[in-house]
């Protein structure tokens, strides 16, 4: 027993890491979410099948799958609909879910809308391209193959492939009196737009698998909007009464499926003393509250974005380290006390168009998040993952906003991903042993948080 842990010690790579792990359980990393381990006379297997493609669901403040501790490490690619509905482009496709699936990534954040733009998905309200829509469902279907769930977003706040701003040229050609982008979350019609988009997508059967999107197991989460902001009401009480009907709205017609709101955490008016976490005083002046909106029914779990160089500074500094380490932890905190929740970190990133920016940098960001979120897991608290902003294939740079980590040309960073993705997927299966002597104690803590790994 003394020669398995130390050779737990001794690890340094994934590569090496495996080395401890029955074969079954080695790459392809795709089998890392249902494998059982039972190394002699320790644990009593839990039998779960390898194949087994369940909906993820919620246990107090952490996902399961199988009622088993899902822990998240994932990505954003925001294209990948638009990509998939041209036969050009649709290999890019297989190819960013290959490369993500070769450093453990499990959960993709994604579009399922483009509203009224270039190659539009939905062309006016009500109005779909079936061939867009085909491409929304190849998504999907290449998702499958490589045991990767997708968190499909429904709409955006920004302009960016049509979003709210779209939704309300929508409503002045059809003669309503709208004054604001904002009016899009209080306006009836806007709202009924909104929600013939949520039972269209919800009730697609897939072209490719003839699976309704809300029976199948693929789609982690819905998520209502990408970073919601109604600035116009700094009180809050717009967004709140929005959030309020379309979780319901969603949840009467899916309730297999989890649902988050998509924001990006920043605290409003109902907990004025946390107000010192924002990144600066207007974050508390764009409508949006992390505590209340995620205490509405229907809200599963809550989400928080990560842009210190563009909420703080954009040049480069140890401060954005601080910011990132304290707001990762508030948010984890009020998760745990207020909430009763997972919160998952669902964009972070680093721009290489900072002042000051390098590699190093990047590494040592990505860490900060990883190492901040593994605090809590060693707990068993709130912190149930994070999905970086953002992974492109090789052959798109040309797309990058600076935030894209192609991993062929990033290989420090693409080690720091697969070891953390280690790290999740033995704490995961670990967790659904049944454990003799408890699972903060041994081998949990030597091979999850040892230094040198």
């Amino acid at each position: 027993m003394d020669a398995f842990y130390s050779t737990c010690l001794r690890l340094e790579y994934p590569s090496t890491y495996e080395n401890f792990l029955p074969f079954e359980a080695r790459r392809p990393w795709t089998s890392f979410l249902h494998f059982s381990i039972t190394p002699p006379m320790i644990y009593e297997s839990n039998n779960m099948e390898e194949d087994s493609w369940e909906m993820v669901g919620k246990k107090g403040n952490q996902f399961v799958i199988n009622d088993q501790p899902f822990y998240v490490n994932g990505f954003n690619t925001y294209w990948l609909m638009v990509f998939a509905a041209d036969q050009s482009t649709r290999g890019k496709i297989t190819d960013l879910f290959q490369q993500a699936s070769s450093v453990g990534l499990t959960v993709c954040r994604t579009w399922a809308f483009n509203d009224g733009q270039w190659r539009a998905l939905q062309k006016s309200p009500g109005i779909y391209d079936e061939e867009v829509f085909k491409g929304l469902d190849f998504v999907v279907s290449e998702a499958r193959k490589y045991k990767i769930r997708l968190i499909l977003s429904l709409t955006n706040n920004w302009d960016a492939y049509g979003g709210k701003a779209q939704y309300v040229k929508w409503g002045k050609e059809a003669g309503l009196n709208l004054t604001s982008d904002d009016d899009f979350f209080s306006h009836p019609t806007l709202r009924s737009y909104y929600k013939a988009h949520v039972k269209m997508v919800l009730n697609r059967v897939n072209s490719l698998t003839n699976i309704t999107y809300k029976e199948d197991p693929t789609i982690f989460s819905w998520e209502l909007m990408n970073e919601p902001r109604c600035s116009s009401d700094p009180s809050g009480d717009n967004l709140q009464s929005w959030i309020q009907e379309m979780a319901v709205y969603i949840k009467g017609m899916d309730p297999k499926h989890l649902l988050e709101i998509g924001l990006e955490g920043f605290y409003g008016t109902s907990a004025p003393e946390r107000a010192q976490f924002n990144p600066n005083s207007y974050a508390t002046q764009v409508g949006t509250d992390f505590i209340r909106n995620h205490q509405v029914l229907g809200v599963d779990f809550a989400s928080a974005h990560i842009y210190a160089d563009s909420w703080i500074s954009e040049t480069i500094s140890d401060a954005h380290i601080e910011f990132t380490k304290s707001w990762i932890e508030a948010h984890i905190e009020d998760a745990e006390n207020y909430l009763g929740m997972p919160v998952l970190f669902s964009e972070f990133g680093v721009s290489t168009k900072d002042p000051g920016y390098n590699s190093t940098f990047r590494d040592t960001f990505i860490n900060t998040v990883y190492k901040t979120l593994l605090n809590s897991t060693r707990k068993g608290g709130s912190g149930a993952g994070s999905l970086l902003w953002q992974l492109f294939p090789d052959g798109t740079d040309y797309m990058d906003d600076g935030y894209a980590i192609v991993l062929s040309k990033s290989p420090s960073t693409s080690n720091i991903i697969s070891l953390h993705s280690t790290r999740i997927a033995v704490l995961n299966s670990y967790c659904s042993w049944n454990c003799k002597w408890g699972c903060k104690k041994n081998l949990l803590e030597t091979v999850l948080y040892h230094d040198e790994l």
